[in-house]
């Protein structure tokens, strides 16, 4: 995250795939929910995993509008129908954080709810990111 400062209080614990805090100046860029749909708004899929990824992918292709990539993500709010296949998916969720945000770790939430807006959808994240 160049540019940006990790907030990381001494003696905690470094948190695994997320930021404690992170403080940053430049553009700010929100995206909206984003879920897993394909460019013509159909569900990728019914697989929580594979849903995931084409979410980083939707996500990825709104931040280059703004200049912005993967590195420049600063907090993404996570919505989730379901924790039993959150945790199931891990592993491929791990894989397509990889290839597609690389070692970037932001602040993040992850909520439960009781449904998402587009009945198919599992997960649905917002994000914010910061250009220098």
């Amino acid at each position: 995250m160049s540019g940006f400062q990790i907030l990381q209080p001494e003696g905690w614990p470094r948190p695994k795939g997320y930021a404690n805090g992170v403080a940053a100046a430049g553009r700010l860029v929100f995206v909206a929910g984003t879920i897993g749909w394909d460019s013509d708004e159909k569900i990728v899929s019914d697989d929580f995993a594979r849903q995931f990824r084409q979410v980083l992918v939707n996500t990825l292709a709104i931040l280059r509008e703004a200049g912005a990539g993967p590195e420049h993500i600063t907090r993404m709010t996570w919505f989730i129908t379901s924790r039993e296949e959150y945790l199931a998916a891990q592993a491929a969720m791990g894989e397509a954080w990889k290839d597609l945000l690389g070692r970037n770790y932001p602040t993040m939430s992850v909520v439960i709810v009781a449904g998402l807006i587009e009945a198919r959808a599992k997960v649905e994240i917002e994000t914010t990111a910061v250009v220098p």
